[in-house]
């Protein structure tokens, strides 16, 4: 497990106008929150956070921010990028406790794909309906990501989310709110261009048979002037 510490440092001018001049400095103003305690407006280094954030598990761990001589232990819950530039505007951080059970979105990894039979053998291809979860647990049981065994699949097999193997400790929020088990997270299935082709095969199969079927039913048809 990776880990990280950000440091901050507390803001007290805020507004619009003092966001444009922190970014103009090259810091970040974010916000912690939660847990009972209350808000603190804080501010980090621009590239120190964009560093942070080229790392997967940046996004899914218990984080350390420092603040002063005080460690807070956060989750990243929300993360504003200017539209076009490679900019942070905004970052919000959750406090979490070590009794209290967090919700957070975890990526999910796909094990063994170029080696399962569907994909070596069989020729088909994988669509990944689904690239991360929403779970709940304890921050302590948090995992870093979840591993999709793909190793088994044929072509035409799903992995529905109800069979995804979960740590000890984690739950899927949507399993716990009455959500649909058999919905997809990823499948093998025939490229398109052939099976667009295996379809059009059949269908003109189809329409030959029923031709033929046709032309057995009608009785031949008199030639002109026959009796």
């Amino acid at each position: 497990m990776q880990s990280f510490e950000l440091t901050a440092e507390p803001r007290t001018d805020v507004g619009k106008g003092a966001s444009r001049r922190l970014r103009s400095s090259g810091r970040v103003p974010g916000i912690l929150y939660g847990s009972g305690s209350e808000a603190t407006m804080v501010s980090f280094d621009h590239d120190d956070l964009v560093h942070r954030l080229e790392y997967e598990a940046f996004f899914s761990h218990i984080l350390t921010v420092k603040v002063g001589s005080k460690n807070e232990s956060v989750v990243l819950k929300d993360l504003q990028r200017h539209p076009y530039k490679r900019i942070i505007i905004h970052v919000d951080f959750q406090r979490v406790r070590e009794n209290e059970a967090l919700t957070m979105r975890v990526p999910l990894h796909f094990m063994n794909e170029e080696t399962c039979p569907g994909i070596k053998t069989e020729g088909g291809v994988i669509s990944h309906v689904m690239t991360e979860v929403e779970v709940s647990c304890l921050p302590r049981d948090l995992p870093e990501y979840i591993e999709v065994d793909m190793g088994d699949m044929h072509l035409n097999d799903t992995i529905h989310l109800g069979e995804l193997k979960l740590p000890e400790g984690v739950v899927i929020t949507a399993l716990e709110h009455e959500g649909d088990p058999e919905q997809p997270v990823v499948n093998v299935h025939m490229p398109r261009v052939e099976a667009e082709e295996a379809e059009g095969e059949e269908e003109g199969a189809e329409a030959e048979a029923a031709d033929e079927e046709e032309k057995a039913e009608k009785p031949e048809e008199k030639e002109e002037g026959e009796d």
